[in-house]
């Protein structure tokens, strides 16, 4: 993967589950209409408590209030992002608010394959705790080919785990696009 992302980071600790990332009462929407698709984004992360967030009470959300897109690129979590249920929608969530990568110590496993296999974000694991590193605002930079995260306010590069094969199902746009492009489908 050769990508770099560049842009706002929003932090998370951890055990942060799937409805905090999507909560159940917005799954009522169809993510196969592109009308309906787009409220994932307006709700993405909104059921995570802003104190856990690193973000003041009552201060600033992920994606901002009536929007759908939020100025987040890059999550930082911590242990057992996307943990709870299998629910495809958070990882599709995250995606439609504009977000590109969640960079976590550890992630629930079906969280990590639906972010593959959707091609919705990458899902990328750190050896090394970094939420005490970054803050929700700082700007960083990603380098999916390098794997590292560089927090451009502390000028700090952290090393990543490789993402593996799994990098080329992120950059056909899913599993099915993948097959399709490699004539298994």
């Amino acid at each position: 993967m050769s990508e770099v992302i560049r842009g706002r980071v929003f932090v998370a600790g951890d055990n942060v589950d799937t409805d905090q990332i999507i909560p159940a009462q917005y799954l009522s929407y169809n993510p196969s209409d592109p009308d309906e698709r787009k409220y994932f984004g307006m709700y993405a992360m909104s059921g995570m408590p802003p104190a856990r967030s690193g973000l003041p009470e009552g201060g600033k959300r992920f994606v901002p209030k009536d929007g759908f897109k939020g100025p987040y690129a890059v999550i930082v979590g911590g242990r057992n992002f996307g943990c709870g249920s299998s629910r495809e929608h958070a990882p599709l969530a995250l995606s439609e608010a504009g977000c590109r990568a969640v960079v976590a110590e550890s992630f629930a496993r079906i969280f990590y394959r639906n972010s593959i296999n959707g091609g919705y974000v990458a899902p990328v694991e750190t050896p090394e705790r970094l939420v005490g590193q970054f803050a929700t605002d700082d700007e960083a930079e990603l380098d999916l080919a390098a794997m590292t995260i560089k927090n451009l306010r502390t000028k700090r590069i952290f090393k990543l785990r490789a993402i593996g094969e799994a990098a080329k199902i992120i950059q056909a746009g899913g599993i099915f696009k993948y097959a399709r492009q490699n004539r298994m489908l």
